[in-house]
């Protein structure tokens, strides 16, 4: 298995438990001479494209970020072909199918669309370019899994952040449905997977979809509802700014549909355990204890931004903040 992370623990130690797999060989990386000597014997290779770990993610300038994830795929294939590895399963996100207002449910063949130029889906998309590259070119064997949302302990995504801000972002006219997948499925999910040696692209999530109003309920959040011209501006502006390292078109994940079907794993009978209620429901025990203040999440020494929604609702709660306090000391 090639990622970090705690998604990639997770799913490890899943096959070498419940999942039986004799034995996972973990790396973070391959390096760049000799890529298929740590793959000897190996009889299946999964890549994580996304690690779900949007601080890492974070972490590195966009352009260094976007090769070191090409690098990562092409070394994946080169060593996988080396080795006589028969089998790939790249692990992306359902993100790079975009989200928009009023998106109906989103089939597994569903063609993607023009990808943004920046942004976790945008490097996502690119990956996504270079594993068909790649397949077609080795003649290997390959699978591209799609999650939605995933929650967990210990795992970081842009969905994640948005609920350790003050409220939750709606933008006006639109309400959008909730859907996640736990960590544990993903693993059940990489597992059936692998026996079955499916190929092609799959989506993965949890069943059905949470409303507004259910996660509201759930939750205990209340909703600051923005215009969008707002919402998107005010994250843009962020970015130019360098206050938001994420660009504004991430907040379309948080504010509109991105809810997938899981047909074709669901056709060979594989089906989740996990419910949208308990995925919410670790999701919010996991972000426990964490507060965005200002935009940023803040624990101990380390300070990471927030998502672009989380960010933009900071900024806006902060912003009414400041005009009730200079009331005060106006009035």
């Amino acid at each position: 298995m090639l990622g970090r992370g705690a998604m990639a623990a997770a799913v490890a130690a899943y096959l070498e438990g419940v999942g039986g797999v004799p034995e996972v060989v973990r790396l973070d990386e391959l390096a760049r001479q000799g890529p298929g000597a740590p793959l000897a014997g190996v009889d299946a290779l999964v890549v994580l494209a996304d690690e779900a770990d949007f601080g890492a993610w974070l972490a590195v300038p966009g352009a260094l970020r976007r090769r070191q994830l090409h690098d990562r795929v092409e070394r994946a294939f080169q060593g996988a072909r080396a080795a006589k590895v028969p089998y790939i399963l790249v692990i992306s996100s359902a993100i790079v199918y975009g989200a928009r207002p009023g998106r109906p449910l989103i089939d597994d063949d569903e063609p993607l669309p023009d990808a943004p130029e920046q942004g976790l889906a945008a490097d996502l998309r690119d990956v996504e370019v270079v594993v068909a590259r790649e397949r077609r070119r080795r003649g290997l064997r390959c699978a591209i899994l799609r999650p939605a949302s995933v929650v967990g302990p210990g795992v970081d995504t842009m969905i994640v952040r948005h609920f350790e801000a003050p409220r939750l972002l709606a933008v006006r006219g639109t309400r959008r449905e909730w859907q996640f997948v736990h960590v544990e499925d993903v693993a059940r999910a990489v597992e059936h997977i692998l026996v079955r040696r499916l190929d092609g692209v799959m989506t993965l999530a949890s069943d059905g979809a949470l409303s507004h109003q259910e996660v509201e309920q759930i939750s205990g959040m209340r909703t600051v509802e923005v215009p969008p011209l707002t919402a998107f501006a005010t994250a843009h502006q962020l970015y130019r700014a360098g206050v938001l390292p994420a660009p504004s078109d991430d907040l379309s994940y948080a504010v509109y549909p991105w809810t997938v079907s899981s047909d074709k794993l669901r056709a060979t009978g594989w089906i989740p355990r996990w419910t949208n209620v308990g995925c919410l429901t670790v999701l919010l025990e996991e972000s426990r204890g964490r507060h965005a203040l200002g935009g940023r999440r803040v624990g101990g020494k380390d300070v990471a931004a927030l998502g672009a929604a989380g960010a933009a609702v900071a900024l806006i709660g902060t912003a009414a903040a400041v005009r009730r306090a200079r009331m005060r000391r106006h009035g």
